[in-house]
């Protein structure tokens, strides 16, 4: 059982009743917290307080919370916690898809067989899953981790993409979340009972790769992720258009959109998803960092005692080398190599990842005029992922010329 309160002494209530009932507790302090115990495990049924904040009785914070975790799994069995007055919130709480509610201060009898209740529907429902699904297909869905406004975009794109059969282009740099973002895609549709075939595009594209052929062949009548699309040259791309299978769910990741085809960007991108770089996803990566260690600390089983404050300031202005899977590799290799203290900026090597502060008159130290010009084109390009109209945007320059630019540098 999941819960999610702000008070610690319902908290420690709750684990008592639960103990003597056989049933384990996780417990989440917020909602992010929340979402990080999810991906680390399901649970079998989830309490959820509707209010955070000391003096707010709006339930708002606590409604954005259910739609978020019916959004990632339509499955969860949600019971809301309400005070006495709460009646109408509760109702409205049912309504939005909790399954059940309880009411403050609660009996311990009624609160216990409502947990059972609930965990017993989630069981339900997941032996119906199960039942519908192929072996090795996915139970539980991927969760992508994350507060900012941006990243509830892709999360609401993935949400109504994803039931589809529409062909989706995922961009965004290496490290960013692509995958996943396939996965969450893929999961959240019909197609989702049989496995994703995942080809790099190179291979999908190579006429004498028999075994890329036979997936391919394979992934008719279902889902097709394909990685890299626009490491792949016109001839490239054209052999792989000719390959596609009509019936098959194209899912296709590339940096940027600029280097594929009118043709190739047509075939695999009916709809578009921009995964935005860790540092323009404002406090995630502080999020995304707590995460990694709790994760790290159940793979591990290293005791860790989070972050110091020097280094919490240094992840949330650091702009992570290979983007989210590098932060996630520096958290989890100061976990391994920890003493169980508090991690600090020394132990995550943040020496490697903070940004160089430009000069006052924005040239680049120690560089020519020329070579300060290609370093700030080159910096502005690896930020984005490659992104030229995002990079351009950064420069105060036209995309055209950005690339006049990139061409006069060999970029």
């Amino acid at each position: 059982m999941l819960l999610i309160d702000d008070d610690r002494d319902v908290h420690q209530a709750v684990s008592v009743l639960l103990d003597r009932a056989g049933i384990e507790l996780v417990s989440a302090m917020n909602p992010e917290e929340a979402y990080s115990a999810l991906e680390l495990a399901p649970a079998d049924a989830i309490l959820l307080d509707l209010n955070f904040t000391r003096g707010r009785t709006h339930g708002e914070e606590g409604f954005a919370a259910l739609a978020r975790l019916i959004g990632d799994d339509p499955d969860e069995a949600i019971v809301v916690i309400t005070g006495h007055s709460g009646i109408r919130i509760a109702v409205a709480a049912m309504q939005a898809g909790a399954i059940d509610f309880v009411m403050k201060p609660w009996r311990n009898e009624e609160l216990l067989e409502r947990v059972r209740a609930a965990i017993a529907h989630r069981r339900r429902r997941r032996e119906i899953a199960t039942l519908r699904q192929q072996a090795g297909a996915p139970a539980d869905p991927p969760r992508l981790l994350g507060a900012s406004e941006a990243m509830e975009r892709v999360r609401d794109l993935i949400r109504r993409a994803g039931p589809t059969t529409a062909n989706v282009l995922i961009l965004g740099p290496a490290g960013s979340g692509r995958s996943l973002t396939a996965r969450a895609i893929h999961h959240a549709s019909a197609r989702a009972v049989s496995e994703i075939v995942t080809l790099d595009a190179r291979a999908a594209a190579d006429p004498r790769d028999e075994i890329a052929g036979a997936d391919i062949v394979r992934a008719a009548g279902g889902t097709l992720l394909l990685r890299h699309v626009d490491r792949l040259d016109e001839v490239a791309q054209g052999r792989l258009l000719g390959r596609l299978p009509a019936e098959a769910r194209i899912i296709a990741t590339a940096q940027a959109t600029e280097p594929l085809s009118p043709a190739l960007r047509a075939r695999v991108g009916t709809v578009e998803i921009a995964i935005p770089p860790l540092d323009r996803r404002g406090g995630d990566a502080l999020l995304l960092a707590r995460h990694y260690a709790r994760a790290a600390e159940r793979r591990h089983s290293r005791p860790v005692l989070g972050f110091t404050p020097e280094a919490e300031a240094a992840i949330a202005a650091a702009r992570w080398t290979d983007d989210v899977r590098g932060l996630a590799q520096a958290v989890e290799r100061a976990v391994v190599l920890g003493d169980g203290g508090p991690i600090g900026e020394a132990a995550l090597g943040l020496g490697l990842y903070l940004p160089e502060l430009p000069s006052s008159s924005g040239a680049v130290p120690g560089l020519s005029l020329e070579e300060g010009e290609r370093a700030l084109i080159e910096g502005a390009l690896k930020r984005h992922g490659f992104n030229v109209s995002h990079a351009a945007g950064e420069l105060g320059l036209s995309r055209a010329a950005l690339y006049r630019r990139m061409a006069k540098h060999g970029l």
